[in-house]
Parts: C-alpha cells; sequence; structure tokens
C-alpha cells in the first residue's frame, strides 16, 4: 500500500464510524429502554388505582387482563426488543434497525399501547401482534446472514411469544376457547426462559471480569437439567397439570436454579451494585419456582410465585440490564451511581412487599400493594431522570451507536 493511500483509509474509516442521525434512533435499546421504563412507572401506579376503585376508568380489555398483559407485552417486550436489536449488532457485526425503520418500530409499539387505553380492541390487537414477528423476522435475517447459530433459540422464542400474544387476543375477544390468564401465564414462562439462558451466559462472565482468579466453570449436563426441569416445570403449570406431577417438577427445578446460582459465587460482587443487582434478580427464579410448586398444595397463592417471577426477577434483571448496557452503550463507566443503586434496592423492595408481605400478614395486603407500587414507579422513574439525556444525546466517546 502506497503511504499516501493511508490518510484515505483511515478517513473513510473515520466516516464509516462516525454518528449519523438522530442519536436516539440510532441504536435499539434507546427509544425502547425509554417507552419500556416510562410504562413501567405509569401503568402499575395506574392498575393500583383502578383495584382499589380510586380510578373510575376502564381500559377496552378486563383491568387485570390489561394489567399483566402490559406488564409482559408492553414493558418487558419493550426492553427485550431494544436488548435484542443492540445485540444483535454486536453478535453479528450487522447493522440492525435504525433511523426512521427504528423509529417505525418504536412508534408501532407506542401506538399498541396508546390504543390499548384508548382505542377500539381489535385495532389494538393488530398493532400490538405486529412488532414481535417483525423483530424476530430482522434477528433471524442477521443471524443466518453471519452464521451466529447460537443465538437462533432466542428468535425461535420470540416468535413462540407472538403466537403466544396472538392467542390472548383471540381469547379475549372470544374467537379462541382458552383462559386469556393461563395465556398471559404462558407468556411469563418464556420470559422467564430467555432470562435463564441470558442470564447463565452473562451473569458468570460479569463476575469473572471484575474477580481476579474467580473461575466458575459451567458444567453442560448440570445446565441442560436445569434449564430442561424449570422449562418442563412451568409447562406443567401453564397447562394446569396434575398438581402432584406439576409440584415435583417445579421443586426440583427451584433446588436446581439454587445450586446455579450458588456457583456464581454471588457473595464476591456485594460491593459491585452494578452486578450484585443481576444475582439478587436471579435469585427470585428459584424462589418464584418454589413458591409455585407450593401452590399446587394450597399452602401460597399463586400470585406469590408470579409476582416473585415478574417483579424480583424480571423487574430486577431489567433494572440492572438497562443501566447496565445503556452505560456501556453510551460511553460512559459501567459503574452505578448512587441513585441506580437506589433504584436496585427499590426494585428489589417493591418484589419482596409484594410477594412476602401478603403471605406473612394478609391484613396488610392493601398497604403492601400500594407500597409495592410506588417503589417500583419510583425506580424507574429514577431510571428516566438520569438516562433519557443521556440516552438522547450523541456518545461520550463520539463514536455511532
Amino acid at each position: 500500500m502506497k503511504p499516501d493511500s493511508l490518510p484515505i483509509f483511515n478517513a473513510a474509516q473515520a466516516a464509516a464510524q462516525a454518528p449519523a442521525g438522530m442519536p436516539l434512533l440510532r441504536l435499539g435499546f434507546r427509544p425502547f429502554y425509554i417507552g419500556g421504563a416510562l410504562l413501567a412507572a405509569l401503568i402499575v401506579p395506574l392498575w393500583v388505582a383502578m383495584f382499589l376503585g380510586r380510578l373510575q376508568w376502564v381500559p377496552n380489555a378486563p383491568p387485570l387482563l390489561w394489567h399483566v398483559h402490559e406488564m409482559l407485552f408492553g414493558f418487558a417486550v419493550a426492553i427485550i426488543v431494544g436488548f435484542l436489536l443492540t445485540a444483535g449488532k454486536n453478535w453479528t457485526g450487522l447493522a440492525t434497525p435504525r433511523g426512521a425503520t427504528l423509529g417505525a418500530l418504536a412508534l408501532l409499539w407506542l401506538a399498541a399501547r396508546v390504543t390499548s387505553v384508548l382505542g377500539p380492541y381489535a385495532l389494538y390487537a393488530v398493532l400490538d401482534m405486529a412488532l414481535l414477528p417483525l423483530v424476530a423476522a430482522v434477528l433471524v435475517n442477521l443471524l443466518l446472514r453471519a452464521g451466529n447459530y447460537r443465538n437462533l433459540p432466542l428468535a425461535l422464542i420470540l416468535a413462540m411469544l407472538a403466537c403466544v400474544n396472538l392467542t390472548f387476543h383471540l381469547a379475549v375477544m372470544g374467537l379462541l376457547q382458552v383462559s386469556a390468564l393461563a395465556v398471559l401465564f404462558a407468556a411469563l414462562a418464556l420470559i422467564v426462559m430467555i432470562e435463564c439462558v441470558m442470564a447463565g451466559r452473562v451473569i458468570p462472565a460479569f463476575t469473572m471480569a471484575v474477580t481476579p482468579g474467580l473461575k466458575l466453570s459451567a458444567r453442560p449436563t448440570a445446565e441442560r437439567l436445569t434449564l430442561g426441569a424449570t422449562g418442563f416445570g412451568l409447562a406443567l403449570w401453564v397447562f394446569a397439570a396434575p398438581w402432584g406431577v406439576t409440584f415435583v417438577v417445579l421443586a426440583l427445578a427451584s433446588v436446581l436454579q439454587t445450586r446455579r446460582l450458588l456457583g456464581w459465587r454471588s457473595v464476591v460482587t456485594l460491593k459491585r451494585p452494578i452486578l450484585w443487582i443481576l444475582h439478587a434478580a436471579y435469585a427470585w427464579i428459584p424462589i418464584g419456582l418454589g413458591l409455585l410448586a407450593l401452590a399446587q398444595i394450597g399452602l401460597v397463592t399463586v400470585s406469590a410465585g408470579v409476582h416473585a417471577l415478574a417483579v424480583g426477577t424480571t423487574g430486577g434483571l431489567i433494572v440492572g440490564m438497562i443501566t447496565r448496557t445503556a452505560r456501556g452503550h453510551t460511553g460512559r463507566p459501567v459503574q452505578a451511581s448512587r441513585a441506580e443503586v437506589l433504584a436496585y434496592a427499590l426494585v428489589m423492595s417493591a418484589a419482596a412487599l409484594r410477594v412476602f408481605v401478603p403471605l406473612l400478614a394478609p391484613s396488610l395486603y392493601i398497604a403492601s400493594l400500594i407500597a409495592a407500587g410506588v417503589a417500583w414507579s419510583a425506580a424507574f422513574l429514577i431510571y428516566l431522570w438520569i438516562f433519557t439525556p443521556w440516552l438522547m444525546q450523541t456518545r461520550l466517546d463520539g463514536k455511532d451507536g
């Protein structure tokens, strides 16, 4: 190569890496993290007010179904989509949707949320069902082009979530004779399985990265047994299999998940909040599975297990990952501020209030529900206060993304 060609190459390379377009629409995590966090902050207080009769307004679906659906397919799916559209670029080295295309996906998600409370149900269903198949198709295309077959199961789970969502809407409209609530439990089970797979990859890796000399080696047979028992137990629960079998499998899954977590040496993360929140959130998986097992024999309510998995695991992992990944992808240190640590503590407190207080002191149920809702909402308002300006600005290091 001639010496005078080097500046031309470097200039072209720099131009390719230079930021382009509106910062908010440069990478998937930006609009979807903001949207998901805003929905999380608003939807729980709305639901609590409706449940307590303080808000005389009803969405276009039965209130309980609307609440559960929007927590799963509104909040959790927004974060999953934002994460996958961001991680997909790292996994494959190929461009993920950005600019107008990313904006259209975000507006589609937003339109479904608005229509869920203001529009006709049929329109809400159509808008709500459109996003997941589109994102699954984008992810499959990227992974196949890059030969990254390891992550194809995640695209498959997205497709399964899309099918579950279709089933839910058909059930609500009376076109399919199945329990809409059971369908939503199936969605929660699929999201928990996504969390089990992804946490098994990132939590040990993050823990080893900040702990010199620590080696955490996964045993493939134990991992397959743990994930298999978890998936099988959740499927038995969703499909209302005989209680004895369901109890045994869920209890086994709880024990295996506890063993998995203990192998990750959580104690070494206590001085690193941005890491311990992931360990703490994952601990709700064996708790939730154990509570679902106990619900089979009538010792606790199903709600306790559901909220352990939905608030403790899903909420905790989400608040941990959307702070960590947003910091990294905006060029900031991957180290939580005091306000972020407060947000972590608030989500974990919300889970404890929602799960354990009704079990131990039923007379305090209403107070615990209100307190949990306030803690949850405050956590995501803290996130929005800190991160919204960052997500709407160019990276600190000037790179694209």
